[in-house]
Formats: C-alpha cells, sequence, structure tokens
C-alpha cells in the first residue's frame, strides 16, 4: 500500500507535470471506485490544473474549486504518460479505474491512469468542492511528518493500543502504513506490542525522532523518481520490513515476521524487543 513517502512524490510528479494542463477529458472504468455523483466527472472538462495535493495517505489534484482525489488502497497506483491512449475505455475491464486526459495544445495526449491490481477492489475516488467532504479526510489525525514531539506525547497519553497499531491508525496519525511503521519501530527500538500510553519519556523522543528520520528520508530518496520507480525505491530502503529471515543490517540478529489473517509485520529480535522473539499470531505476547 502506498504510504506518505510515495504518495508525496507522486503529489510532487503531478505539481510538476498535471499543474498548467487542461482537464480534456476524464474516463471513469470502475463505477464502483467513484464515491461521488455530483458533481458528475464531466464537471472537470475545460478546467485548469491548479494544484497537487497530498492528505495523509490520499492524493488528488485541484481545478478550480474542485478537487479529484483519491485513495489507492493496497493495491492502486498512479500511471503518468506524456501519451495516453484516446480511445475510450471499456468499463469492467482491465486494471484501470478511471483515466484523466490533460493537455496543453493541440495533440497534447498526457495525463495519468488510476490502476488497481488483484480481485479486492478499494480503490476509491472522489471528486468533491472540498478535501473535508471525503469521510478519511475529514477524520485524519496530524500529518505524521509535522506531528511535533509534544503532540505526540498527548495523543498517545491514554491509548492503551500496541504502538504498532496506534502508530498506523490514520486518525490518530495521518500517513504511516504497515511498511514505515515497521521501519519507524525498528530505527525507535521499540517493539511493536508495546503499550503506546506507557512508553517513558525517553521512548516517545526516540519515536518521534525515528518518524521524522525515517519519512524525510523516504521522501527525500522518493521525490523526483518517476512513478514506475517509486515501489523499488521503497523497497530498497528498507531496513526489515519485508526482509523475513534476513540479517537486520544493524545488529545482524534474524529479522522476525508476525503473520495474522491477510496481513504480516516484520523486527529484529536484537534490536526491539532484547532479543525475545514475539509469537506468531494475533494479539501475542512474548514468548516466555
Amino acid at each position: 500500500m502506498p504510504e506518505l513517502p510515495e504518495i508525496e512524490a507522486l503529489a510532487d510528479h503531478l505539481r510538476r507535470h498535471a499543474v498548467g494542463r487542461t482537464v480534456q477529458r476524464v474516463d471513469v472504468a470502475s463505477l464502483s471506485a467513484l464515491k461521488t455523483f455530483d458533481p458528475p466527472v464531466g464537471a472537470l472538462h475545460g478546467r485548469t490544473v491548479d494544484a497537487a495535493h497530498r492528505w495523509g495517505k490520499y492524493l488528488g489534484i485541484q481545478a478550480g474549486d474542485l478537487f479529484l482525489i483519491t485513495h489507492l488502497s493496497r493495491a492502486g497506483w498512479l500511471r503518468w504518460s506524456e501519451s495516453l491512449n484516446p480511445a475510450p475505455l471499456k468499463p469492467g475491464k482491465g486494471l484501470i479505474a478511471l483515466r484523466a486526459h490533460l493537455g496543453n495544445g493541440a495533440g497534447d495526449g498526457a495525463g495519468f491512469d488510476l490502476t488497481e491490481a488483484g480481485t479486492q477492489k478499494r480503490l476509491a475516488v472522489w471528486l468533491v468542492s472540498e478535501p473535508s467532504a471525503v469521510p478519511g479526510i475529514a477524520g485524519l489525525g496530524p500529518d505524521a511528518l509535522t506531528v511535533s514531539r509534544e503532540e505526540l506525547a498527548g495523543l498517545l497519553a491514554s491509548n492503551t493500543g500496541r504502538i504498532k497499531t496506534v502508530i498506523t491508525d490514520q486518525s490518530v496519525i495521518a500517513g504511516i502504513g504497515n511498511a514505515y511503521s515497521d521501519e519507524i519501530l525498528h530505527t525507535a527500538k521499540l517493539s511493536p506490542f508495546a503499550t503506546a500510553a506507557k512508553l517513558t519519556e525517553a521512548q516517545l523522543t526516540a519515536l518521534h525522532d525515528a518518524m521524522v528520520a525515517v519519512l524525510t528520508d523516504a521522501v527525500t530518496r522518493s521525490v523526483g523518481q518517476q512513478a514506475a520507480t517509486l515501489k523499488g525505491e521503497k523497497r530498497s530502503g528498507m531496513r526489515v520490513h519485508a526482509r523475513s529471515g534476513l540479517p537486520c543490517p544493524v545488529c545482524g540478529d534474524t529479522v522476525r515476521e508476525v503473520a495474522f489473517a491477510d496481513k504480516s509485520f516484520q523486527y529484529c529480535p536484537g534490536c526491539q524487543t532484547g532479543g525475545k522473539v514475539l509469537a506468531d499470531r494475533r494479539m501475542s505476547r512474548l514468548l516466555k
């Protein structure tokens, strides 16, 4: 699932390539992806793209007083092209959920596709006059890149959830998902199962510092990359996420995995749990 660094990089890409172009046509191939009907997508036609934005893990372009916003969910992506096929999309066919044709002159066929792989179709698109009209945006917590150490302490003070779960809750902190939470907790040397409200002052500082460092580094590496290379760039920067069975680059211990349902996360026992291995099941406790 794209997280804050990748979404920020996609927003930057749209700022450099889409802003200033005119919306020529918007084709919707997946009607289930479009969550609004008023105004219709045709209301964008002829408008100039003024800006591109990121709200947590939501991405959007602004054209006048209208915002075309998407949440890419687990398997969605934005693919930019300087020469889109002008033929209308066939509803329900292929990976493309929506195509936006943008131009700045005769014969200009640039634009982007919103695509989604897999069978679980969760990519969502809204056309709204205010970003807060999107329920997920209205409920976002402070952005992970801007939250202060004191604000973070306040958010966690009475939260009895596991820290892994808490920092990926978008209503608490916006922008962090499964992958970067693994990296942040590894950098902060915190167990994924630590109770949020019980973190010490030193642990809170370490967590905040890790959030800033990991996300800032990932944004720096991602912004400016072509959209097609962002996923590879994300994987190349990971130290524990998706590296189960490999040695930790910090201490050399074996990176372990906890899997449950259709999700999993990775951690280093040597760096994060005092050498103890977490039981591989939901609601696990440290093995004794």
